[in-house]
């Protein structure tokens, strides 16, 4: 289970809308369904429900759980956009959590799209409210993908939601040929953290492997060439604890993925909560079997 940043008073107050109200319903593309109901009348968006580049608006008239929200690039290079929204009951309750992508806006770009959870909340009740909890935005040609278009790299690659369990934490990269020919791999991928501005981030040892961390994460044999067909995939793992003891705490948002030397990086969001023991395990490549 991925860890889940801490959200302040007033990060939810600002990302809370109600569900309630009219406007226009746009999809990912931007064009805009109007309602047609006579008596539907956009308002104003709701003041205060901006994170990053994400603003919520008013809920479309079709579906009372339905919101509209809208991304603007104010970046100088085309960006994908990854967005969690918390669901919440009528009491103001978490009842469970939807993310939604918008690819490739690119700067100086708008673009709406409609999240909806459904008309009751995972937990029970009706779902009064969403809020956004998080943004995390990528250069669109490193986004990482598990299907739909081969990349011009031949390969689909992307992190899991992790597990966490007593303070350790294990992330699954998974890489499939999507590719007309052998792919070859061996060794590590290669890895350069970046901070919530996608800056580099240091003072971080990157181990080769992850039995520093924990034991039993990987066979104990060497890594070992890895040739994968059309269709095949390979895995690896990233693993640390979250340990906190003197001096500052490291959290890493974002991670830049090498395949192996020369393969184009994609850039994932495993939200690594490096605690202050300056140290992550990243495990060689294995070809899955199942």
């Amino acid at each position: 289970m991925r860890p889940v940043a801490p959200i302040t008073l007033s990060a939810v107050l600002a990302g809370t809308v109600l569900l309630a109200g009219c406007g226009t319903q746009h999809g990912l593309s931007g064009g805009a369904r109007t309602s047609g109901s006579p008596s539907c009348r956009p308002s104003p968006p709701a003041a205060g429900t901006e994170r990053d580049d994400v603003t919520l608006l008013d809920p479309g008239c079709g579906s009372p759980s339905a919101t509209e929200f809208q991304v603007a690039n104010n970046g100088t290079e085309k960006l994908t956009y990854s967005i969690g929204f918390d669901v919440l009951n009528d009491s103001g309750q978490v009842m469970g959590n939807t993310r939604q992508t918008v690819a490739a806006v690119g700067p100086g770009q708008t673009v709406k799209a409609t999240v909806d959870p459904g008309a009751s909340a995972p937990g029970g009740g009706a779902v009064s409210r969403i809020r956004i909890n998080q943004v995390r935005a990528v250069p669109a040609a490193e986004a990482p993908s598990t299907a739909g278009a081969c990349p011009p790299s031949g390969i689909h690659l992307s992190a899991d939601e992790g597990n966490a369990a007593m303070g350790l934490r294990v992330v699954g990269l998974r890489l499939t040929n999507c590719g007309t020919g052998p792919y070859r791999l061996s060794g590590h991928p290669g890895l350069q953290l970046l901070d919530e501005k996608r800056a580099p981030v240091t003072g971080v040892r990157i181990l080769q492997g992850t039995e520093e961390i924990s034991t039993g994460l990987e066979p104990g044999s060497a890594p070992q060439a890895v040739t994968l067909q059309p269709g095949e995939s390979a895995h690896s793992s990233l693993a640390w604890r979250n340990t906190t003891g003197s001096g500052d705490a490291v959290n890493v948002p974002y991670v830049r993925v090498t395949a192996k030397p020369g393969a184009p990086a994609v850039t994932v969001t495993p939200e690594l909560d490096l605690g202050t023991t300056g140290r992550l395990g990243v495990g060689a490549w294995r070809k899955t079997t199942s």
